[in-house]
């Protein structure tokens, strides 16, 4: 059998070879020729899986080593009979920890006080669920907006997302990207939020309208954006006034990167019965790599903030990519991984 491969994908050269020949191709410059043969794509969001790159093709298994599929057209793969399989929550636990991160740490610089602030979460899936999991943990009180939960659970636990504009001191953004969300943070969004409160955005550039924040910025106390439109090729005026920015890197931790690559692995070894693989899981290098038990006890707000800048300095990625924003992708393709906090 043939794989191709996104060459950017962490922990995978080597794992196939004896089974499979594979080839390793930047995911954005995967074509059709490249896979005109091949029998499964492991890729990541950057390579848009189509018509235009399927056809003709014997693709018929693709997996993607992340939590999004707005780069997959289901429509096409249903009909041309290719399975498809995403990382569901793969990376929740890295963003969890990029938001705190970046919360505690944009306070600290703005003498902004968080402490049992009202943090809004749009969005509780996998990432918003351990956000709001985190949020409880610390003391924060918590407003939720997920309508097809609310629609499946009951709306008890769940509030309208106006509701939660105009009660919450921060809003972070955990949405997938789909028709319903696609541009939901306009200038109606930002106008119901309340003066001086802070937006977080780490889920898909494409659910905020650039020129809607840059004209709600003055308002808000703080602004924190890891996910942009038209990636690679930023707004950088939006980049310049916003209080923290990074290059689509807030999943970016290790055990992300390893859950990632091992649900990859497991989906095309489980579809061609590469028995072997059916539970590979990358291992950490060392211990220094290990995840963080994040423990309350006898901790003040500071010292909670300290230990998630410890263990992740959120400004060195700011700094960097503010200094060269073109390298965009090179940030990506050569970051490196840090090691989750959990509770």
């Amino acid at each position: 059998m043939r794989i191709v491969a996104d060459k950017n994908i962490p922990f995978l050269e080597g794992v196939f070879e004896p089974y499979a020949d594979v080839v390793y191709i930047n995911g954005k410059e995967i074509n059709r020729d490249d896979i005109i043969d091949a029998d499964a794509l492991i890729i990541r969001t950057r390579t848009r899986c189509n018509a235009d790159l399927l056809d003709g093709t014997k693709v018929r298994m693709i997996a993607t080593a992340t939590i999004g599929t707005d780069h997959i057209d289901f429509d096409y793969c249903n009909s041309h009979g290719i399975e498809v399989h995403n990382a569901q929550g793969c990376n929740a636990g890295g963003v969890m920890q990029y938001v705190f991160s970046a919360m505690y740490g944009v306070a600290a610089r703005k003498a902004m006080n968080i402490e049992g602030a009202t943090l809004g979460i749009v969005g509780v899936g996998n990432v918003g669920g351990l956000v709001e999991k985190m949020a409880r943990y610390l003391g924060f009180k918590v407003l939720l907006c997920d309508p097809p939960r609310a629609e499946k659970e009951g709306p008890d636990a769940f509030c309208s997302l106006d509701f939660l504009l105009e009660n919450s001191q921060i809003v972070t953004m955990h949405v997938p990207l789909d028709e319903t969300t696609r541009g939901m943070a306009s200038a109606d969004f930002f106008s119901k939020m309340r003066p001086g409160a802070m937006f977080i955005n780490a889920s898909r550039g494409e659910v905020v309208d650039d020129e809607a924040l840059l004209e709600a910025i003055d308002k808000l106390g703080a602004v924190i954006i890891d996910t942009w439109n038209n990636e690679p090729d930023i707004n950088k005026e939006l980049m310049k006034r916003v209080d923290i920015a990074t290059p689509h890197i807030a999943g970016y931790s290790l055990q992300g990167k390893q859950n990632g690559t091992a649900s990859a692995v497991q989906a095309v070894a489980r579809h061609f019965g590469i028995e072997p693989l059916y539970d590979f899981r990358p291992e950490a290098e060392s211990m220094d790599h290990e995840p963080v038990k994040l423990e309350l006890s006898g901790k003040t707000q500071g010292e909670i903030a300290a230990v998630f800048q410890y263990n992740y300095p959120i400004f060195t990625d700011d700094f960097r990519f503010r200094l060269e924003p073109d390298s965009f992708e090179k940030m990506r393709s050569e970051y490196s991984y840090r090691r989750e906090i959990y509770i």
